[in-house]
């Protein structure tokens, strides 16, 4: 490809739109242009780049034996109201109705449309295993879109689905396609880590993520690096950091004291002189349209998704401030569990045994102190908390580290969710009819692309993997109108091209200095650059990366080139290899 015949509209500006690193460098590299909010047009070099990706995604779905298949975006509201999802997505669903006011949706998942495929076509176990996937266009009606293609509306997901006759053969399905997961985002070049997750939505028994660490990233999760135990923060569980102050040891009643105006932990720590791990923070919750209070340590936060799993429903909510005031008879930041009646009461584990702390006296204006957990009021114990960094891992008792990052791929053990409200069933080796055990995998083709440049990008641009770069390398010549120089360039164009490289030829009539700006802004792994050397019958091999230079004779410059190809495509290699040694059940 001659660089001049392409649309590359590269900006030397950052976009005064863009939040993060690679939406920044995506928009100036020429990648992608915004069309609406969270909706993208993917122009040429990202179009390249995502087509790759898709290869190395096909190439490993192949591999477990998936068939590909394409499915329709738009789907009738019968499938999903009878899985129960209508209802349960809410406004992140696109909805609409046809000219007969039949109602649609625009697909965000495929589950209910393989299940309905599945049981019109799967009779017997003779059939199974089966997995399916597809590549397709999906959509979310995201309320706040954002960090360019993190966040967004229309997005492109592989997404596959497998279809077994009991927990032992989708244990085998999950393990493959852990494994290729493994192996994707290895090919790929990112540095990611598996962690166990919550399910979500989707339902099911069993997950994991794929998260790339990295500061851009929506997500927490909690890792330590002594054990390799990593979860999402939604799942992990932890033992916590002592409190900063040690409980008074005293045997002493609740006594009331003032604090006139001290609503919230912090007001209260402050206004006492006490660490808030020496209180207790007292949330209202409303289940079911009743009222439940959760007691939490001052300084930890309520994991939302631990609290679904103590209450068994996600049909909750806080109270509002009305509410608070008729069940305790006080405003919210002045209420607690001491003589409490009649309301369920449900505590972290991390109050269990501790004694003499501060809460709320159920009195505006008002705290309790010398409360113990266990003597002054019952509580049932739960996991109820958000890890932080620094608490202690409950396998190998090593520090835990909590970072941000990108999830580019989950996977699920759905179990008989869909098979049982849609009605998949099949016929056992008795005869019997017996539903179908499922799995649900997505990767988020786009969020491969993302992560990688919030990984590899320093202040000039990108610097792709060579697995997913729109190019291998450009070539450019330093002077295009020194014919000498523009022989060689053409010359070694063609040689490369001969190899099997995908290489650009930079044949723009302008400066030097525009041309490296735009190559390294863009992201190509390599640089071959004919300049002033080409007297001696030399050209200059610059890694984009690590800036390394190597000086080679112009008539092994591509076999030296593609010997740098192959070296990176065989090390992305071999750590795929090695990351699928361990099964997904013993990560995390």
């Amino acid at each position: 490809m001659y660089w001049s015949r392409l649309f590359i509209p590269t900006l030397r500006e950052d976009p005064a739109e863009a939040e993060i690193a690679s939406h920044r460098l995506l928009l100036r590299a020429g990648y992608i242009r915004q069309l609406a909010a969270g909706v993208y047009s993917y122009l040429y070099l990202a179009h390249r780049s995502l087509r790759k990706i898709m290869e190395i995604v096909r190439q490993e779905m192949d591999a477990i034996g998936a068939q590909e298949m394409l499915l329709p975006a738009l789907h009738p509201a019968e499938l999903w109201q009878e899985s129960g999802r209508w209802d349960l997505m809410g406004d992140n669903m696109f909805r609409l109705k046809d000219r007969f006011g039949r109602d649609l949706c625009l697909g965000m998942t495929h589950e209910e449309v393989m299940t309905a495929l599945a049981r019109g076509e799967l009779r017997s176990y003779r059939q199974l295993p089966q997995i399916w996937y597809q590549i397709q266009t999906k959509f979310r009606d995201e309320p706040r879109p954002r960090s360019g293609l993190l966040r967004v509306r229309q997005f492109l997901m592989k997404d596959s689905y497998s279809f077994d006759l009991g927990p032992e053969g989708l244990e085998i399905s999950y393990q493959k396609h852990y494994r290729a997961y493994c192996r994707i985002f290895h090919r790929c070049g990112l540095k990611f880590v598996a962690v166990e997750a919550h399910s979500g939505a989707m339902g099911g028994t069993e997950s994991h993520e794929f998260m790339v660490p990295a500061d851009a990233g929506e997500d927490s999760i909690a890792l330590c690096t002594q054990c390799g135990y990593a979860a999402n923060l939604e799942k992990a569980s932890s033992r916590p950091v002592p409190p900063a102050v040690a409980d008074p040891d005293v045997e002493a009643a609740p006594e009331e004291f003032p604090t006139p105006g001290r609503k919230t932990i912090a007001e209260v720590a402050e206004f006492t002189g006490l660490p808030e791990s020496s209180l207790i923070k007292t949330l209202v919750m409303v289940v079911r349209g009743e009222p439940v209070l959760v007691l939490l340590r001052g300084d930890h936060a309520l994991s939302q998704t631990k609290f679904e799993a103590a209450v068994g429903t996600s049909e909750f909510r806080p109270a509002h401030p009305d509410e608070v005031r008729q069940w305790l008879g006080a405003d919210v930041g002045f209420v607690g569990p001491v003589g409490v009646r009649g309301i369920p009461v449900l505590a972290d584990e991390a109050l269990r045994g501790r004694k003499n702390m501060v809460c709320g006296a159920n009195r505006n204006d008002y705290h309790l102190r010398h409360v113990t957990p266990g003597r002054d009021f019952q509580a049932e114990y739960r996991d109820l908390r958000e890890v932080v960094d620094g608490d202690t891992c409950l396998r190998c008792g090593s520090r835990l580290e909590v970072k941000r990052a990108i999830e580019v791929g989950h996977i699920f053990k759905l179990g008989y969710k869909y098979s049982e409200s849609m009605g998949l069933r099949v016929l056992n080796e008795h005869g019997r009819e017996v539903p179908v055990i499922m799995g649900s995998y997505g990767i988020g083709l786009e969020r491969i692309l993302t992560a990688a440049v919030e990984l590899y990008h320093d202040e000039d641009g990108m610097a792709l993997p060579v697995s997913i770069a729109p190019f291998e390398a450009v070539i450019t010549p330093v002077n295009r109108a020194d014919e000498s120089q523009w022989a060689a360039a053409e010359q070694l164009y063609n040689e490369c091209r001969q190899l099997g490289l995908d290489v650009l030829l930079d044949d723009r009539d302008e400066r030097a200095g525009v041309k490296f700006k735009d190559a390294d802004l863009i992201g190509i792994p390599y640089r071959v650059t004919i300049g002033r050397k080409l007297a001696e019958g030399k050209v200059e091999i610059v890694e984009r990366r690590t800036r390394a230079t190597e000086e080679v004779a112009l008539e092994q410059a591509a076999g030296r080139l593609q010997e740098k190809v192959r070296q990176q495509r065989e090390w992305l290699e071999q750590q795929a290899e090695a990351a699928v040694s361990q099964p997904a059940a013993t990560v995390g």
